[in-house]
């Protein structure tokens, strides 16, 4: 994929030189969610670039934790890489108790977080504002087997089945005949929350990662097998990822609706924006990630380095967002 017609984005300079602007910082991860494994490496992966960088910054596993240390006052600031929802830092609860205490935080807000963890309203939101998505239905657990064939009926084969409100694609399937519905069904249904039926697009499977107000050059992802999942995700070495995606005009206004749809989402600070691109050239979005993973796999990392960016660098530049935040703004501390 050629960059010559690829816009470099304008990050903003660095805030902060001195690593103890921040003061002690929480780096929390790890959490009860589906997460947990995921949080826990790129946890540890921040952590040791915080600290190579002079901060002061120290792990907690998980909410209960970090919420006696920060009573306690033993922390100035959070960076936060939980993922997920229920004990996964990532639905606006942990967000909500940190402005509670006045303690700034890196990435988005309770609104931000807590929208786009629920699949469902992030899509009406977009649908609100004219930004394009898959078509979908939304059922609760209790509607049974019978209408998600329905919604697949509705919708047209194949669909997406998936949790509303999981990520790291933990209980998604893909549905190509009625008789693999149920089993998808049920998958989808161990996990909390309702569940989404989302129609499936052909195409290309892209990401925009957010930080500061920029949209980062975009990543197209192309999984060894039929499915970018899990395996995919976090474990495969042989999933191919080609930054820029697109070139000219069409990554242009691929960076555009990224940040439209994050803005849309009352997000902030850092975050990932997910799209599908049809065999028309034409942009779904699909979620919008406000924690996005750090691992060794991970896409943030990747497309930072396209724009020179190194890990250590986005760390700092991600902590940096905690100093946006409204406890941080509101003049409190611990």
């Amino acid at each position: 994929m050629s960059n010559q017609a690829t816009i470099t984005p304008r990050v903003p300079a660095l805030r902060v030189t001195d690593p103890r602007a921040f003061g002690r910082v929480a780096v929390v991860m790890g959490g009860q969610s589906a997460e947990r494994e995921v949080s826990l490496d790129s946890g540890r992966n921040v952590l040791a670039a915080l600290t190579e960088l002079g901060v002061d910054a120290h792990a907690v596993d998980g909410i209960p934790a970090l919420l006696d240390a920060l009573r306690a006052g033993h922390y100035a600031r959070v960076f936060n890489i939980l993922h997920g929802q229920r004990g996964g830092g990532e639905d606006g609860v942990l967000q909500g108790a940190l402005e509670s205490l006045h303690v700034p935080c890196t990435g988005s807000g309770v609104l931000g977080s807590a929208l786009s963890m629920d699949k469902v309203r992030s899509k009406q939101v977009w649908i609100a504002q004219g930004l394009p998505t898959p078509r979908f239905v939304a059922l609760r657990k209790r509607d049974g087997a019978g209408d998600v064939h329905a919604a697949a009926r509705e919708l047209g084969l194949p669909v997406i089945v998936k949790p509303a409100c999981e990520g790291s694609s933990v209980g998604v399937s893909r549905v190509f005949r009625d008789a693999d519905i149920e089993g998808a069904a049920a998958l989808a249904a161990r996990y909390p929350g309702d569940l989404l039926v989302e129609k499936m697009i052909v195409g290309m499977e892209l990401t925009v990662a957010i930080l500061g107000g920029a949209a980062l050059p975009s990543i197209r992802i192309v999984p060894k097998g039929e499915f970018y999942d899990y395996h995919a995700k976090y474990v495969a070495e042989d999933t191919q990822y080609l930054c820029p995606g697109l070139d000219g005009e069409a990554e242009r206004e691929l960076g555009a609706l990224a940040l439209a749809a994050f803005d849309a989402l009352g997000c902030s600070g850092w975050g990932r924006v997910d799209v599908m691109r049809d065999l028309d050239g034409r942009n779904h979005l699909l979620e919008v990630n406000t924690a996005p993973g750090m691992t060794s796999h991970s896409l943030v990392p990747k497309a930072a380095q396209q724009i020179g960016i190194d890990f250590r660098s986005l760390c700092w530049r991600v902590l940096e967002t905690s100093l946006d935040s409204t406890a941080e703004l509101g003049g409190g501390g611990p």
